[in-house]
């Protein structure tokens, strides 16, 4: 089944083009099922890229789905344009009345500063909170995982000397977990961060089960019971590209940056990077969606009951 977006989102076409099925809104009007809700609050600067890396991935589930996004309400984003903005997405305070079956919180390019110091950490407390009350499943992505494992266990962030940057090598810890359907003992998984958080503040939370964790980066993937939550400190939604265009980025600012690790062939920024982790990236929103699927409430309003 399809995902339902905005007919005039800029994603659909890159979407429609990469085969990806999606569907139009009176199309999506016709069909008598229920559509799973999914939000996604995009803190990320880059919006279209991050909302079609997001819809991808959402929509080569075979279920139906219907995608809401979110951005800050008091939050001005200088790499979007406002009209992008408004025409498709959705302040907080518009839908904190809604109910949805899964809700994603992205990464954010601030993970340097403490976290009372971003400007919508207030905001997103609240939405935090919101959560787990209106949302069956939620799932965090990397600044925006280190922002709720903060927020709801106390767990706190470090700096790291340089930045965490290029593909890892992680480590399958739970093969039975839900989440790991079908994944391999041993993957890939860009990185791209300049702080961490370590397995010895995660382990003695028994809430938190640690499920992926590399050997250099450290831990990545953690489940909650509670709230069917996920937290994923690292990109496992990036394309292709996106590590080669913030390195790209960095040098034409002449920011101190290293070839990112493992990621050109030769380590030769002039030649194609190579793509090892997308067939993980749909197993793991493809089991995401299917466990929500599986253990959702038929009607929205019972979420939260």
């Amino acid at each position: 089944m399809p995902i339902r977006i905005p007919d005039r989102l800029p994603a659909r076409q890159t979407l429609k083009s990469e085969g990806v099925m999606v569907m139009s809104e009176s199309d999506a009007a016709r069909q008598d099922i229920r559509p799973m809700q999914i939000g996604l609050l995009n803190l990320m600067p880059n919006k279209v890229r991050t909302e079609t890396q997001i819809a991808r991935l959402i929509g080569s589930s075979p279920l139906q789905v219907e995608l809401t996004l979110v951005r800050i309400g008091a939050h001005k984003a200088k790499n979007t344009s406002e009209d992008h903005l408004i025409d498709f997405y959705k302040t907080w305070d518009e839908i904190r009345d809604q109910k949805f079956d899964g809700f994603i919180i992205t990464g954010a390019p601030i993970e340097t500063l403490p976290f009372e110091e971003v400007t919508y950490w207030k905001e997103l407390q609240q939405i935090l909170d919101w959560t787990t009350t209106h949302v069956h499943s939620s799932f965090f992505i990397c600044w925006g995982a280190m922002a709720a494992i903060n927020h709801y266990h106390g767990i706190n962030k470090y700096m790291l000397e340089k930045k965490a940057f290029g593909v890892y090598r992680h480590r399958n810890l739970a093969p039975s977990s839900r989440y790991l359907s079908g994944f391999s003992d041993d993957f890939s998984i860009p990185v791209s961060r300049w702080t961490e958080m370590r397995s010895a503040d995660i382990k003695p939370v028994e809430e938190l089960q640690l499920l992926m964790e590399s050997d250099v980066t450290g831990p990545c993937l953690i489940s909650e019971t509670k709230g069917n939550r996920l937290y994923i400190f690292n990109h496992i939604e990036y394309d292709s590209h996106s590590l080669n265009e913030e390195y790209q980025r960095d040098v034409s600012n002449g920011t101190p940056i290293d070839i990112p690790h493992n990621y050109f062939p030769a380590d030769d920024p002039k030649m194609p990077p190579q793509n090892r982790w997308k067939s993980h990236a749909h197993l793991l929103f493809g089991n995401w969606i299917n466990q929500m699927y599986q253990t959702t409430p038929f009607e929205l309003d019972d979420i939260g009951g």
